[in-house]
């Protein structure tokens, strides 16, 4: 028996194939919002970072009402460290849209959750979009995805896939190229005929939290799916934790996903999707049961960390100049309070000052960081390490599949680069004048790969990773060849300096900004570092010569973002994280204490 006044679905595909420019259509079509209210593109993408950005970081809910069927989409995010979302939320849905870009055909993290998808025995439906782009291939990429499905060891009823044809952003999708393009009515249609309604289970009531959200007024929020029974405020229910121990809760509020908002219910029928509140230490996988026959439901696996980063507290001389939360104690508060909200994060203390995060990937921390800053947050961070197994005694690391996209001509620059960071090719194929490469490399190695390949291939490259296993350690990795500027005094950089170094290497800093010694201001021309004074201006006396004095021509500074210094720094080196500023600098900012940590490691050694 199916509840067929419900669909959930889930809208799945690799990072920017489109998938929150689709709901956005869908939330415009199905009037959901009023006509008095501005509506706004990625709708879904609340968060200022995942606007700025234009990718997906949370999982996000919304329900439409379509013919008197309530059908809830789950959105979920594409990029491969937030991967671990999309396998928990795919437990909420009965059927998945998969979006695969038209020029791009399947990506990794395509290939990723559709496995998912079809362990879980969802119903897919294919979404080819972005047609209307200039190099779409749709045919080819219809068999490309068909391939996909047969690898993944589809069955014969999933390998009957439907397909259709949309663009997400012009707002149409029709299931015959040659149909009238107006509407996302035929997706619509599609997901009423083809997903089936959810389950309805006789019994005691069965829920479990599949996600959380965290309110500052009520604390932890569980969102899952009602699996048996009808989910009642009134009824006495109990809680059971992942280690297995039960015991009786009160549940304060249920809540159901109505449009772009969240609605109190008494009841929450078999099938639906619900958030509750009441529950303090609610975590993923926990089962809320009937207090008189507590029954757990299957566990679900979190995502185990792949890197780690040293947060500390700022210790330069800029310190507390430019943020409001300074403290060992406020970043410890602020990075528990993160915890309660991401289940992928780690977070151990490491002395009085420092905290060992871990999480994902570069992209994972870096969220958090520049969330962090955009509070009023002062840290500083070290590079990201890898975290090592052991198993039967030898040292094993997180191995990613690499897949780079690149025009013919510079395939093999990007081939020698990968081979340098120890990557192992799996496979080449050809696209008309592009290449794509396929690529087994160690997690290490994609520190700071990216912007080299973009150097490399005059920023044509597609690059996207996701973790696979881990495997035997790779050995040594050369991360960077050439050292760096280091400013030996302390005030604004001057042009004069500048333009006099330039022979030396690049710089990171315009003429004026304000420097501290052992502040990196760029990078050396050669592999070793070297202390520059960039304060140094131009001797002033009344004596001239004709032609001694020469335009300054200065080249502009190569700025950095937050993931491209935190993958360039070395192991001596941090990264200072202030509300308005980034900074590259050494750990140890004297030259006589760098000369002292040295020979201090050389005699460990």
């Amino acid at each position: 028996m199916r509840n067929e006044q419900i669909r959930n679905v889930a809208i799945i595909a690799h990072v920017d194939h489109g998938k929150t420019t689709l709901v956005d259509q869908i939330i415009k079509q199905a009037h959901i919002l009023r006509d008095n209210e501005a509506f706004q593109d990625c709708l879904l993408d609340s968060n200022d970072l995942e606007r700025e950005r234009g990718i997906t970081i949370l999982s996000k809910n919304i329900s439409v009402n379509y013919n008197g069927i309530k059908i809830n989409i789950i959105d979920t995010p594409g990029h491969s460290d937030f991967g671990g979302q999309v396998e928990r939320v795919l437990n909420l849905a009965d059927g998945v849209l998969l979006l695969v870009d038209a020029a791009e055909g399947p990506m990794p993290q395509t290939r990723f959750v559709l496995d998912k998808a079809l362990e879980l025995n969802l119903k897919p439906i294919v979404v080819i979009n972005k047609v209307d782009k200039p190099d779409a291939r749709c045919d080819e990429v219809h068999n490309m995805v068909f391939d996909l499905f047969v690898e993944l060891e589809a069955d014969d009823d999933q390998l009957d896939f439907p397909v259709l044809y949309a663009s997400g952003r012009d707002g149409w999708a029709v299931a015959d190229m040659n149909d009238p393009r107006d509407s996302i009515k035929a997706l619509m249609d599609a997901i009423i005929k083809y997903i089936p309604g959810p389950p309805v289970h006789e019994g005691p009531v069965q829920m479990q939290a599949t996600t959380l959200d965290y309110s500052d007024y009520v604390g932890r929020i569980g969102i899952g799916r009602v699996y048996r029974g009808n989910l009642n405020l009134k009824t006495p229910m109990s809680i059971i934790k992942r280690d297995g121990t039960v015991r009786p809760v009160q549940l304060k509020e249920l809540h159901t996903f109505e449009g772009l908002g969240r609605v109190k219910k008494e009841n929450i029928p078999c099938g639906d999707l619900c958030a509750i509140v009441g529950i303090p230490d609610i975590d993923i996988g926990d089962t809320l049961a009937d207090r008189e026959t507590p029954e757990a439901l299957p566990l679900i696996a979190l995502d185990e960390p792949t890197l780690s980063m040293t947060f500390r507290v700022n210790d330069s001389p800029f310190f507390g100049k430019d943020g409001k939360f300074v403290t060992s104690r406020q970043i410890r508060e602020r990075l528990l309070k993160e915890t309660e909200r991401d289940v992928a994060l780690r977070v151990e203390e490491n002395g009085g000052d420092a905290f060992i995060v871990s999480g994902r990937g570069v992209l994972h921390l870096s969220i958090l960081i520049e969330n962090m800053r955009r509070e009023g947050f002062e840290l500083t961070v070290a590079q990201p390490r890898v975290i090592l197994h052991t198993h039967h005694g030898k040292k094993e690391e997180p191995i990613e599949i690499l897949t780079v996209d690149v025009p013919d001509e510079y395939a093999g620059k990007a081939i020698e680069l990968i081979g340098q960071r120890r990557g192992e090719m799996l496979r080449m194929d050809q696209h008309g004048i592009r290449k794509s490469l396929a690529f087994h490399i160690p997690t290490r190695g994609l520190i700071g790969l990216r912007s080299k390949l973009m150097t490399a291939t005059a920023g044509e490259a597609i690059v996207s990773h996701r973790f696979v296993h881990y495997g035997p350690y790779a050995g040594e990795i050369a991360t960077r060849n050439n050292g760096v500027l280091i400013s030996m005094g302390n005030g604004p950089s001057v042009a004069f300096a500048i333009d006099a170094l330039q022979q030396r290497g690049t710089f990171f800093i315009d003429p004026g900004v304000e420097c501290y010694e052992g502040m990196i201001v760029g990078e050396h021309c050669l592999d070793k570092d070297l202390l520059v004074n960039i304060q140094k201006a131009k001797q002033l006396t009344n004596m001239r010569a004709s032609g001694s004095d020469r335009a300054m021509k200065i080249a502009p500074a190569q700025k950095q973002s937050l993931e491209e210094a935190l993958e360039y720094i070395a192991a001596d080196e941090l990264v200072e994280v202030t509300p308005h500023n980034i900074r590259l600098r050494k750990r140890w900012l004297t030259e006589n204490e760098r000369k002292r940590m040295k020979r201090t490691a050389a005699g460990e050694d």
